[in-house]
């Protein structure tokens, strides 16, 4: 095997707003740099550090390569740690997959978050075929990557992808859309939908972070993207971090802010999918185990003008027909129930996330009844 610098210029990164990339460290993040002064808490830094939708690509005829990377996992404490997944797709078609656990790892745990060192390992792919492929190597959803090295078998050499066709499609949302629950980086619901419509996805799933930010809004705005979807509601409403009466006006100061630099682009909001725990109850949600969550008793939540999902679905729609009204021809609404309802609440085991096969459900969903053709 020989060594490649990591800034060798047939290699890409593919669904990140910004990439540090030197000779022997290359490392991705999904909003531009400059949020990083505007972002509100810590763990908005380390969801947009996690490479959910985020892909390594080049052309190459190795029969092999390796990575040497060090990771940042998550972990529930008392519950085995996140799996941190890389999948290897050659030519459009998946090959295959590898699992590492020996990075650094997050430990939540119910008095808060703590750290436990981890070492680098490698990543490596064999039998690859000495035929000239495209690699298109997904990064882990659920993990902050840093990319140490890269060796690849040594009469082999590195080229350019071919330039990506589809659409450039950039999704905003909640854990629901960051999809750590898939069983691989290519398997949120983002991803099984990019695949399938042949979109170019970068995925702004921030797992609890989804509060109508207005630097998103302007990252959004000013991003090399043909489509914008969003899927909002969950976790304000989780975390309870509006009312009813500064819900409507943020959505619409987030739509006016896209607008700004992106007036006929196809927009497509989509309300709260099925929470059995916030249907007719707001929150904030608690976690009642490490595992699972709960429900916050709130008197007169009612009158305080507490959202409930319910609630908001029927005021994102209201924002959405009001903007129709006045002109948006090129702004879609779609009921989050449609893509996961009631009927699939069997595929929320800790009542709030839908696992594995919810998750491939939605992206087949979404899929199916797309809002832009072609």
């Amino acid at each position: 095997m020989k060594s490649v610098a990591l800034n060798h210029p047939a290699i890409s990164v593919r669904g990140a707003m910004h990439v540090a990339q030197t000779p022997t460290s290359l490392k991705a993040w999904r909003l531009p740099a400059w949020t990083w002064a505007q972002s509100p808490d810590p763990a908005v830094d380390l969801m947009v550090g996690m490479t959910s939708g985020v892909r390594l690509c080049f052309t190459t005829d190795a029969a092999a390569f390796c990575l040497n990377i060090l990771e940042t996992g998550i972990q529930l404490a008392g519950t085995p740690r996140r799996p941190v997944t890389f999948e290897l797709y050659l030519n459009g078609a998946y090959h295959a997959t590898a699992e590492v656990v020996s990075g650094h790892t997050i430990v939540v745990n119910p008095t808060g978050p703590s750290f436990a060192a981890g070492t680098a390992s490698e990543v490596r792919f064999d039998g690859l075929g000495s035929e000239r492929k495209v690699v298109e190597l997904w990064l882990p959803q659920s993990a902050q990557v840093e990319i140490l090295g890269l060796s690849i078998s040594n009469e082999a050499e590195l080229h350019p992808s071919p330039e990506a066709l589809g659409l450039r499609w950039a999704h905003y949302g909640s854990s629901i859309s960051h999809g750590m629950e898939a069983k691989g980086p290519s398997w949120t619901w983002p991803a099984v939908a990019a695949r399938a419509l042949g979109h170019e996805l970068t995925n702004i799933g921030l797992a609890g972070q989804c509060h109508l930010d207005g630097f998103v809004a302007r990252s959004l705005r000013d991003g090399p993207f043909d489509i914008i979807s969003m899927e909002i509601g969950i976790n304000i409403i989780g975390a309870d971090t509006m009312r009813r009466r500064v819900f409507a006006s943020a959505l619409h100061s987030f739509l006016d802010t896209i607008r700004e630099g992106k007036p006929d682009t196809p927009l497509l909001v989509i309300s709260p999918i099925f929470c059995p725990l916030l249907e007719t109850h707001p929150g904030p949600l608690v976690r009642d185990s490490l595992a699972h969550y709960g429900q916050t008793e709130r008197p007169h939540s009612a009158a305080d003008g507490a959202l409930t999902l319910v609630e908001s679905r029927a005021i994102i729609a209201d924002v959405v027909t009001r903007r129709q009204r006045t002109g948006d021809v090129h702004l879609f609404y779609r009921d989050g129930l449609s893509l996961f309802g009631a009927a699939d609440e069997a595929d929320l085991p800790d009542h709030l996330h839908p696992n594995a096969a919810g998750q491939e459900r939605m992206g087949q969903r979404f899929a199916a009844e797309h809002w832009v053709k072609g």
